[in-house]
């Protein structure tokens, strides 16, 4: 894989972006970074924990901040992000400005859905359906702003996501 290609894979939660970034980096045999272990390792808690105790707000400044630092520390070729980074303009400047190409990850509600309820992560942005599928309706529009677009079907695994990338991509 040429040096410079560096990917950022985004989409909403559940649709597999930490999953596909994994299979990614086993098949080109690179480094990844996940924004959102990235944050959790940087402040010392868990997501859920600065959503619910500090409000989103301050977790996109942090989640801001983190992505800087880690574009900054890291030379990984894959990074996932979390679901609403690609949402912040100033984070999709960043992003752009430091070369990455970006990959949305699109897949139904339904699927999304399926796989935030089996999750044992804490999601404080979809503490229930309705609320979890306005922000999916919110983030389409904006989404679609990525290089890349690959559509996550239901029944599709993770790595044969993964495997079409980099397929595609690199």
């Amino acid at each position: 894989m040429p040096e410079q290609t560096r990917i950022a894979l985004t989409g909403f939660m559940g649709v597999g972006k930490s999953s596909v970034a994994r299979h990614i980096s086993k098949l080109l045999g690179s480094e990844r970074a996940d924004l959102d272990h990235f944050i959790e390792q940087e402040t010392k808690r868990k997501i859920a924990d600065i959503l619910n105790d500090d409000g989103l707000d301050r977790y996109r400044e942090i989640e801001s901040e983190s992505l800087v630092k880690l574009l900054g520390e890291t030379s990984a070729q894959i990074i996932s992000l979390g679901g609403g980074t690609w949402t912040v303009e100033k984070n999709r400047e960043v992003i752009k400005q430091n070369g990455l190409t970006t990959v949305w990850l699109e897949s139904t509600f339904e699927h999304c859905w399926q796989n935030i309820r089996k999750s044992r992560k804490e999601r404080p942005l979809a503490k229930d359906r309705d609320t979890a599928f306005k922000l999916f309706e919110e983030r389409q529009a904006i989404y679609c702003l990525a290089d890349w677009h690959f559509i996550v079907k239901p029944g599709l695994s993770s790595y044969a996501v993964a495997s079409q990338i980099v397929e595609e991509v690199f």
